[in-house]
């Protein structure tokens, strides 16, 4: 007998988790998650212990290793992007790294029509549901106390953060206390989903604590490969595990796959381009154009030092001292691998043009691929920079009607002027900062790319061939009015335009992409989402100040270095 719920949510990673909890709180409610990945087990260090984090991705067992086309601007290289394939989605496999984005970011999406409520006023209540900041207080205005995730402010104790913090006051910039309170242009320590050594992953805070719901079912390995319609109305869901094949009845279908899951699945029960699907052997049930186009993505280098001083964490990298690492791990959460490393970084403006940060940095007190592969020096730092704001875009198609069937993923990086303007400016800002007295102390040279690369040509040419996804696709499938011809989901309902009893609840929903990693803003989403899928009055909007370059005080919501 086929089962029936109120509610099917299609992903159990960081918005699934969410809608998992918060739909389930009425015992009324009926509601499946279907996970195509496995459990995120307990025992499973590769998830659990923070410092593994370079060991899941690339892992078939963990990711589900997308891979673009070759991308046109990039000489034809294919940019891997890693996905978590468990359950807590990439929030498991992450870098554990809590950025909320600028409030200049919402204040963006709220200016577009009927998009009116998602201002910075409106999401920050939420933003402050689902924190617990413990390098917050009762006193602090912009961060939540009380909710699920549990964020570990900093510390970055070691000196090479104190020091790129110093080099950043140095070249001109300014020292915050907390990049998500009320200023985030500056240097300071970054807020990590670390609690106890442990990573806090979403499926960890939202879905473990409420597994006991008896109206809450979870089912993982559960690939979903059709969306049942009756018209153009959602009615179920078509799912494999274990090789048979299962249908499921839904009150409701939430899509939350994230930005490349949905919209694949959504153009595979003819919800899309519909030349496109017709040219793919897919019949078309509602023309949605905007369904896998206005791909954005945040491209990433690593600019490497070696340092002379033995005050890097390379060592730890050492694999006949991993054991050990290990140990100490497993018997008090403490040692290196209780720590992301991501423990401190800035927000800048590359011109005086820009009206806030569209240059975000990650410190790091080692030098190291975000797949492991470590740089040639028995100590070492680097700094992650890129820009957050380009203007190319990208697109997501599926190749034909078999779900099995990667899609073709194009991000179409470097593909504007302006595009390649803001990352010769990303790359001179940042060897500016990394110059200065503080920081150039602790270095022996820069080891990469090195002083060959120098020139605006040379610099272009080495983002070609060394740049890396940031993991941070999104806007697949854009909220916006039914007036947009590239909006797929209503901003007052996250229902898809056009269709019934369907709503998409992940990043693929985003109009934009924020200025930062982009896992808060997506649990922001989902919470924000849940409320008006369940009709509750939604959390009063805060109105709070907030860090304007030349509204405030150059100085102003600074720490002095």
């Amino acid at each position: 007998m086929t089962q029936t719920y109120d509610y099917v949510i299609v992903g159990g990673g960081s918005a699934g988790s969410v809608l998992g909890n918060r739909l389930s709180a009425d015992k009324n409610n009926s509601v499946l998650i279907l996970e195509a990945g496995r459990s995120d087990y307990f025992w499973d260090l590769f998830i659990q212990m923070p410092a593994a984090l370079m060991f899941p991705s690339g892992n078939r067992f963990y990711d589900w290793i997308y891979s673009t086309d070759p991308e046109p601007y990039m000489d034809g290289r294919r940019v891997a992007h890693a996905r978590g394939k468990v359950l807590g989605g990439s929030s498991s496999i992450n870098g554990m790294i809590y950025q909320r984005g600028n409030p200049l970011d919402y204040e963006k999406w709220a200016s577009e029509p009927g998009m009116e409520k998602w201002d910075f006023a409106h999401v920050l209540p939420y933003f402050k549901r689902l924190e617990k900041a413990f390098g917050a207080d009762s006193s602090d205005e912009y961060r939540g106390l009380n909710g699920p995730i549990k964020l570990k402010r900093g510390p970055a104790t070691n000196p090479l953060f104190q020091a790129f913090f110093e080099a950043g006051v140095q070249a001109g910039y300014a020292r915050t206390p907390d990049v998500n309170g009320f200023r985030q242009e500056g240097f300071g320590p970054f807020d990590s989903q670390v609690h106890n050594g442990r990573r806090v992953s979403a499926s960890r805070a939202y879905l473990r604590p409420v597994m006991h719901r008896k109206n809450l079912t979870i089912e993982t390995r559960a690939f979903v490969t059709s969306i049942n319609f009756n018209g153009k109305k959602a009615e179920g869901l078509t799912y494999k595990k274990n090789g048979k094949i299962h249908h499921v009845n839904a009150g409701e279908v939430i899509l939350s796959g994230g930005a490349f899951n949905t919209p694949q699945l959504l153009q595979l029960a003819g919800v899309g381009d519909a030349e496109h699907l017709r040219s793919v052997g897919v019949e078309p049930i509602h023309h949605l154009p905007g369904v896998g186009e206005n791909l954005e993505d945040h491209l990433e280098v690593y600019i490497q030092h070696a340092t002379p001083e033995p005050v890097s964490m390379q060592p730890s990298l050492n694999k006949l001292k991993m054991p050990w690492i290990g140990l100490q791990w497993l018997l008090g959460r403490t040692g290196p691998a209780a720590s992301n490393h991501f423990e401190g970084g800035g927000f800048v403006r590359s011109n005086d043009e820009v009206d806030y940060p569209n240059l975000m940095f990650h410190f790091l007190p080692l030098a190291v691929r975000y797949d492991g592969q470590k740089a040639d020096t028995k100590h070492g730092f680097q700094v992650h920079v890129g820009p957050m704001y380009s203007n190319s875009r990208g697109r997501l198609k599926i190749r034909s009607n078999d779900p099995f069937e990667y899609p073709s993923i194009v991000c179409n990086y470097l593909s504007t002027k302006e595009d390649r303007r803001e990352w010769v400016e990303a790359i001179r800002v940042a060897r500016d900062i990394l110059s200065q007295p503080a920081i150039q102390k602790y270095s022996s040279g820069e080891i990469s790319p090195g002083p060959s690369v120098q020139t605006d040509e040379e610099i272009i040419e080495w983002v070609k061939k060394d740049g890396e996804t940031a993991l941070h696709p999104s806007c697949t499938a854009k909220m916006g009015p039914a007036s947009d011809p590239m909006a797929v989901v209503d901003p007052e309902t996250m229902k898809v335009h056009g269709l019934e009893n369907i709503r998409v609840v992940d990043a693929s929903a985003m109009p934009r992409t924020t200025n930062g990693n982009i896992h808060a803003p997506v649990l922001m989403l989902a919470e924000k989402a849940a409320d008006i899928i369940l009709g509750n009055e939604p959390l009063e909007p805060e109105y709070k100040d907030y860090y304007r370059h030349g509204v405030h005080a150059p100085d102003a919501g600074t720490v002095k270095a």
